[in-house]
Parts: C-alpha cells; sequence; structure tokens
C-alpha cells in the first residue's frame, strides 16, 4: 500500500503543476515585456556632450537628462520605455511598441532649448522664464489655427522686451521664438528659407504687459501638441548625438513574433517526441520537466520585468535543448549501471552520483560564457545572456532535482524492479552482475577504436584548417553594419521585390545603395546596405517613400564608425576573457592539458564557423558573437563530459604510468560518451534547424552558425579534443604518472 502511494504521489503532483502551468502560464506570457524586434519600435544610443563648455558630464548631469527624457516619454504614452546610461556619456533608449517613430525621435532628440530673440540674434527670454508645465495646444482666436500658448513668470519683463523690439525699424521689430538656437544660427539665414529653423517671428507693434504668450505658426494639431509637450517636458541639460539606432516597423514585428513562437512550438515538441522515443518511459518524465522548466523560465523573467528579444526566445529554446543534455547524461549512467546488472534501486542511485559532478562541471564552464556575453553584450544580446543564464540554472535545478525526484518515487514505488526497458535499455544487453570482467565499451553493438585513427583525425583536421585559412584570406568575412559602420535598411512587401525598382526608388531620394540582397520563399524581403550613416531626414524619407508603396514601414538601422568599432572591441574581449575563465577553471578542477585542449578545441570549432560565414558571405552581425560564445559554453561542456570520463575511468585504475593504458582509457571514455553526444547534439539541431527554415529571418545567420558549430563541436569534442590530450599528456607519463585521487600522493611530480 505505501509503494503504491509513491505511485498516486506521483500523479497528483505533475497534476497539480501541469494545471498550474495550464491556467497561469498565458497570462504570464502577456505580462512579459516585448523588446522592439518583436512588436516594432526603435532604439537610439546618444553620446552626451554639456551645453556649456567648461561644464563636464558627470552622473548626476546623466540622471537628469534621464529624467527629463522619461517625462517626454510619459508625454508619449509609451509604456514600454527602457533608458540607460552606458558608460560615462552615453544614454540608451528602446521604445517598443511606438507608433509614431518619427515623432517620439524628434521629441527625444530636441534639446527644447526655447528662446525669445530680436532680428540681430540677442536673446531676449530663455525657457527659463517660461512658467512650468504652462504650453498647451490651443486655437488663434481670429485664424481658428493650431497655436500654443504658454505663460511667463514676468510680466513685466516681456513688457520691457515688447516695449524695446516695438521701436524697431520696420522688419527688425520681430520677436523671433527659436528652439534649440545654436552657434553659426541667424534669423538673417534662416528667413529666406523655406522652411526656416525658428519657430515664428512675429511683428511686435505694441508693449505687451501680460504673462500670456502665443507661438504661431503653420502647425497641424499634432504639431502643435508635441511642441506643447516639449516646452513642458524641459530643455536638456546636454546636446545628445545619434552614434547608433534601429528600428522596426510593427509590421517586421508581428511577423517575427509569429514566426519565432510557431518555431519555437514545433522544436519544444520535437525534442519531447524525440525524448520519449529514444528514453521511453524517463523520457515522459523528463519532457514534464521540461514543461515545467520552460514556464520557470518564463515565470522568472517576467518577475525580472525583463524584455524579451527575438534572440531571446532563441535563447529559451537553445536552453530547453541544452537542458535535455543533464537529463541525458543522468539516463545513460543509469542505463550504463543497469546494463552492468545492477538491480533498478543500485542503478539508479549510482547513475545519480556518477552524473552530479559531470552536470555541475559541464553547467559551470557555460555559464562562464554566459556571463561574459552578458557583461560584454549589448541591449539585445544581452537579453539573450540572461535568458541564457536563467535557463542554464534552471536547467540545473529542474534535471538534478526535478527529473531525480518523480523518478525516485517510481523506483521507490518498486514498480519498475523488472520493467528496466523503461529507461530505454535493451533488456538482451543486460550481464550477470557476477561476471568479474569488465563491461567493453561498444557503439551500436560494435567495436569502436578511435585512437587507431589518431593520425586520420589529425591529418584532416590539418587538411581543412588549411583548405579554412585559404578560403577565409580570400573570401574574407562580410561583416555587418554593427562592425564596419554604416546603415542598413530592410524592406519588406507582400508581392516580390525587384533590385532595378528598388535602386530607382532609392535614386529618387538621392541614395544608392551599397549592396542590395533580396531574400524570403518569394524575394519579399530586401536588406539594402550603404557604407554612409544616414541622417534621420532621410531616414524619415526612406520609411515615408516605403510605406506609402508597399504598406509596411522599413525597418532601419545606423552605426556610426565609433560604435563598429568598439563592438570588434568588445567581442575580441569577451571571447578572450570566456576563454581565460575556462582555462583557470578547467585547470582547477582537472588539469592543465585538460584546460589547453579544451581552448583549441573551442578555436577550431569558431575557426569553422568564420569559414562558412566567409564563404558564402553570410552577413556577420553582433547576433553572430552571440552564438559565437553560446557555442564556446557548449563545446567546452561537450568536452568536459569527455573529460570527466577519462578522469573517473583513469580513478578506477588508481594510478595510469603507460601510454598504451592511457590510450586504452580514452577510448573507452569516447566510445561511452558517444550516445550522450549524439542525443545531446541532435536534440539542440532539431531546435536550431527548426528556427533556421521556420524563424524569423533577422536570425537566419545566428541559427546557421549554432548549426555549423554544434557539428563542428561534435567533431572535436568527441576525436579531436580527446586525441590532442592523450598526445600532450601521454609523452612523458612515465615520468609523471597520472591520479586524479583525492588527498593521494604519488610518487613523481604531480600534474
Amino acid at each position: 500500500m505505501k509503494k503504491r502511494s509513491y505511485i498516486v504521489s506521483f500523479f497528483l503532483i505533475v497534476v497539480l503543476l501541469l494545471s498550474t502551468i495550464g491556467f497561469t502560464a498565458e497570462g504570464i506570457s502577456k505580462k512579459i515585456n516585448l523588446g522592439l524586434d518583436l512588436q516594432g519600435g526603435f532604439e537610439v544610443l546618444y553620446e552626451v556632450e554639456p551645453i556649456d563648455k567648461n561644464e563636464e558630464v558627470d552622473r548626476s548631469l546623466l540622471e537628469a537628462t534621464v529624467q527629463t527624457l522619461n517625462d517626454r516619454v510619459n508625454r508619449l504614452g509609451i509604456s514600454e520605455t527602457v533608458i540607460d546610461i552606458e558608460g560615462e556619456n552615453r544614454i540608451r533608449v528602446q521604445l517598443a511598441g511606438v507608433e509614431d517613430q518619427e515623432e517620439a525621435r524628434d521629441m527625444l532628440a530636441t534639446s527644447a532649448q526655447l528662446s525669445f530673440r530680436d532680428t540681430n540674434d540677442k536673446e531676449r527670454l530663455s525657457g527659463a522664464d517660461v512658467k512650468q508645465g504652462s504650453a498647451k495646444q490651443d486655437y488663434n482666436a481670429d485664424t481658428k489655427q493650431p497655436n500654443v500658448t504658454l505663460s511667463l513668470k514676468d510680466a513685466k519683463k516681456f513688457g520691457e522686451v515688447t516695449s524695446e523690439i516695438k521701436d524697431m525699424p520696420r522688419g527688425e521689430n520681430l520677436l523671433v521664438i527659436w528652439m534649440d538656437f545654436e552657434e553659426g544660427d541667424s534669423f538673417e539665414a534662416e528667413v529666406e528659407k523655406a522652411e526656416p529653423k525658428f519657430i515664428s517671428a512675429p511683428q511686435v507693434s505694441q508693449t505687451l504687459n501680460t504673462s500670456d504668450v502665443e507661438i504661431s505658426g503653420s502647425f497641424s494639431v499634432e504639431e502643435a501638441q508635441r511642441l506643447a509637450d516639449i516646452i513642458n517636458s524641459g530643455s536638456l541639460p546636454v546636446h545628445m548625438e545619434e552614434i547608433f539606432s534601429t528600428s522596426v516597423g510593427a509590421q517586421f514585428g508581428e511577423q517575427a513574433l509569429n514566426q519565432t513562437v510557431f518555431a519555437g512550438f514545433i522544436a519544444i515538441g520535437l525534442i519531447f517526441l524525440f525524448m520519449i522515443v529514444v528514453y521511453r518511459f524517463v523520457g515522459v518524465v523528463a519532457s514534464i520537466n521540461l514543461a515545467i522548466y520552460v514556464y520557470l523560465i518564463l515565470l522568472v523573467f517576467q518577475l525580472m520585468n525583463g524584455v524579451l528579444t527575438l534572440p531571446g526566445i532563441a535563447a529559451l529554446i537553445l536552453g530547453v535543448a541544452m537542458a535535455v543534455d543533464a537529463n541525458v547524461i543522468t539516463f545513460e549512467r543509469i542505463k550504463e549501471e543497469l546494463i552492468k546488472g545492477k538491480s533498478v534501486k543500485a542503478a539508479f542511485e549510482a547513475g545519480l552520483k556518477n552524473s552530479l559532478t559531470t552536470i555541475l562541471d559541464a553547467n559551470i564552464t557555460t555559464l562562464l560564457a554566459a556571463v561574459v556575453l552578458f557583461i560584454f553584450g549589448t541591449s539585445s544580446i544581452k537579453g539573450f545572456a540572461t535568458i541564457l543564464i536563467i535557463s542554464i540554472l534552471l536547467s540545473f535545478v529542474t534535471a538534478v532535482y526535478g527529473t531525480r525526484f518523480f523518478l525516485s518515487l517510481w523506483v521507490k514505488s518498486g514498480y519498475m524492479k523488472e520493467r528496466k526497458s523503461w529507461f530505454g535499455v535493451n533488456t538482451k544487453k543486460i550481464q550477470d552482475i557476477n561476471e568479474s570482467e569488465e563491461v567493453e565499451a561498444r557503439f551500436l553493438n560494435r567495436k569502436v577504436n578511435v585512437v587507431k585513427h589518431q593520425k586520420k583525425i589529425f591529418i584532416l583536421t590539418i587538411s581543412m584548417l588549411v583548405i579554412g585559412g585559404a578560403s577565409l584570406l580570400i573570401f574574407q568575412l562580410n561583416p555587418g553594419i554593427d562592425f564596419s559602420s554604416g546603415s542598413r535598411v530592410e524592406i519588406l512587401a507582400d508581392e516580390s521585390l525587384s533590385k532595378e525598382e528598388i535602386e530607382s526608388d532609392l535614386q529618387s531620394l538621392d541614395l544608392e545603395a551599397k549592396s542590395i540582397v533580396l531574400s524570403g520563399d518569394n524575394e519579399e524581403i530586401a536588406v539594402n546596405r550603404f557604407d554612409t550613416v544616414l541622417e534621420k531626414e532621410k531616414i524619415n524619407e526612406i520609411k515615408n517613400l516605403f510605406q506609402d508603396k508597399y504598406g509596411v514601414e522599413p525597418s532601419v538601422s545606423v552605426v556610426s564608425p565609433i560604435v563598429g568599432e568598439e563592438l570588434v572591441k568588445n567581442a575580441l574581449y569577451a571571447l578572450a576573457i570566456a576563454a581565460v575563465g575556462m582555462i583557470i577553471y578547467v585547470t582547477i578542477r582537472f588539469e592543465f592539458y585538460f584546460a589547453l585542449t579544451a581552448i583549441l578545441t573551442i578555436v577550431h570549432d569558431v575557426f569553422f564557423i568564420l569559414v562558412v560565414f566567409s564563404i558564402f558571405q553570410i552577413e556577420f552581425d553582433v547576433t553572430i558573437v552571440a552564438a559565437l560564445l553560446t557555442l564556446v559554453g557548449y563545446t567546452i561542456n561537450n568536452t568536459i563530459v569527455i573529460f570527466d570520463r577519462i578522469r573517473e575511468n583513469i580513478r578506477f585504475e588508481q594510478r595510469v604510468t603507460s601510454y598504451s593504458r592511457l590510450a586504452e582509457i580514452v577510448n573507452k571514455s569516447v566510445v561511452q560518451s558517444f550516445t550522450r553526444s549524439l542525443n545531446t547534439t541532435l536534440t539542440t539541431l532539431i531546435a536550431v534547424v527548426i528556427f533556421l527554415f521556420f524563424g524569423a529571418e533577422s536570425i537566419t545567420g545566428f541559427s546557421i552558425a549554432l548549426i555549423v558549430g554544434l557539428l563542428a563541436g561534435l567533431y572535436s569534442s568527441l576525436l579531436l579534443a580527446s586525441q590532442l590530450w592523450l598526445v600532450l599528456r601521454g609523452r612523458d607519463i612515465k615520468e609523471r604518472p597520472i591520479d586524479f585521487r583525492k588527498k593521494k600522493k604519488v610518487e613523481g611530480p604531480q600534474v
């Protein structure tokens, strides 16, 4: 009766958890903030300079600027706003879901330095003379045209100013109202222009002893309201120069969201199916835990008030695939113990014990890459890294505690005592526990000798490196504007696009694209690259032209040279720091030769990603850096699993003193890890391939990088890493025997 209660408890807990997920998941998902790439909007990085040349940009000045920007955004009614201070003199603004991007951008960038001047450009009144919050949109009593009215603090001062101006010669008795008057501006130069920089220049024919001022012009209601809002929000204490910007049309965001969510459902469903087919009942348990795991990620991210982006969703699905790894490691270790002839309970306990260290080491090394990515990444990449970090932590918790807890209920019930096949074990392979000989490691029931093919592996690797190096020198990389600086315009239509027609449209705006690339199933997407940084006015012209023509607002990204240089520098820093961190950790946990070999395999994988991107001239942008760093963690994860097996098998030997015996141990460890490595890579590939074919266009490069990296990583971690370590460590094994036992002294120097 007591044993039956374990099974009842299992079903009650599962029903309770899945019911909770079913009733609350939709509400949680709706509360998650979506990034601008999923609902449209724009992002701008400003470099801040003080208005007063003698003033320095300090933290208090930046905070005051952020406060003013927040006030302006609030007046636009935008709820999902992120305004952050970056570095010593930069502010990044992200506005998701904004309908009129041009209006929002103008409102943000306008310094709002209001001034009242005479025709000689002498300042008579400034924004400091205006009552705070007094500006409002109104209508002229005579013309019924929209205008802006405001109140001054001192009516007497206004009377003195108007008294002086009214006595000036006709044509000069004007009170010129400026917004953001800069050195070099002049009324004389601007008055001749069709669209002068000053707002208006009313004639003053009498002294006005009033605090009420009317600003008239050729305003629409919206323009008058925007001017009133800018005045009320106060002037910025700084000048802000755009050094990076990206905007995404609402249709682009909606399409990207739908495609990515659809791809996510397919990927997760196929991963669940794979686990159930391969691992049977325990695969069902793992799938239940993976569903809980996805739910917890969304819950934690929503509680953190995070902003979910396209790379973030990719990280979430990739995290699901990586979470499978911990389950696969555990299941494979349990299966090994069952094949040895152990009871279900004994195999379960031994499998848990043997897999814990491997899972821990693999997760920590992957976590190092994710943390580095968060520190050095840009805004959207930080979102990717945040979800990756959450994924790693929660996958450890759900796999180590969740899956084990559920399986323990069935093991304790005794129901699986005679059902070893439920663990995915072929019962014909189960041996007698009393057999004393060592169980030979096999793959697909065949003997495999990887060490025997060591020279072939090295020759193949060196040949591929030489060919890859030559192709990289010949074709070079195709850097995106993230690294090369310039502008990128992505046009979307409901019909097939023509390069010639787009070129003609751009020429009508006096623009010429460096390249135009058509993509999509029916070539309905056109990506235009420009060497130059497009000005705001040109961006608005491009948006208006193609939105009127195709009904979809184009997405535009602009990167200044300084930002491009910094992204390259930060990417190199990130890779270098991640590598150093892993060397230190692996050296402490294993030995230096393991660390050196792991780094060499990482370089191998990254190199072949660069080669593929070079040969096919795929645009190399900042999301590819995220893919590279993800693969750094993923490759080290796979390699650590192999090394952990080698270390474990050496411990059984007590002490290894000959190269031949070390080669046997390495071969055995690799063969033992074949199934785990293949299954883990397959589940991850399932997710990534689905994203490649069904996901949004903007993460195509990301998906390709992961696919190439996963295949290269499978080869390097299974075959190359173990053979490199064997050569490096086996050279002097007689002088330095290997012993990984804790607190065990051996003769000779230790590693």
